[in-house]
């Protein structure tokens, strides 16, 4: 389980070795179109709870009416 965990460890060093990287691999120009496709996939992953949770909230008050 421990090794599950190993994400909460990273320093500062680690991190900016990671970015680093990142950059290096994708390149300035492509880091902001990442970013937003991103914050658009987890937007819509949120809507998506979000109407399931509505679903259900919606058909346990029409089972109790």
């Amino acid at each position: 389980m421990n090794t599950l965990l190993f994400l909460g460890n990273l320093g500062t060093g680690e991190i900016i070795i990671i970015a680093i990287v990142v950059l290096l691999l994708f390149g300035g120009k492509k880091i902001p179109e990442l970013m937003k496709g991103l914050g658009k996939g987890v937007k819509n992953f949120k809507d998506g709870v979000n109407g399931l949770e509505d679903d259900i909230n919606g058909t346990s008050t029409d089972n109790k009416q």
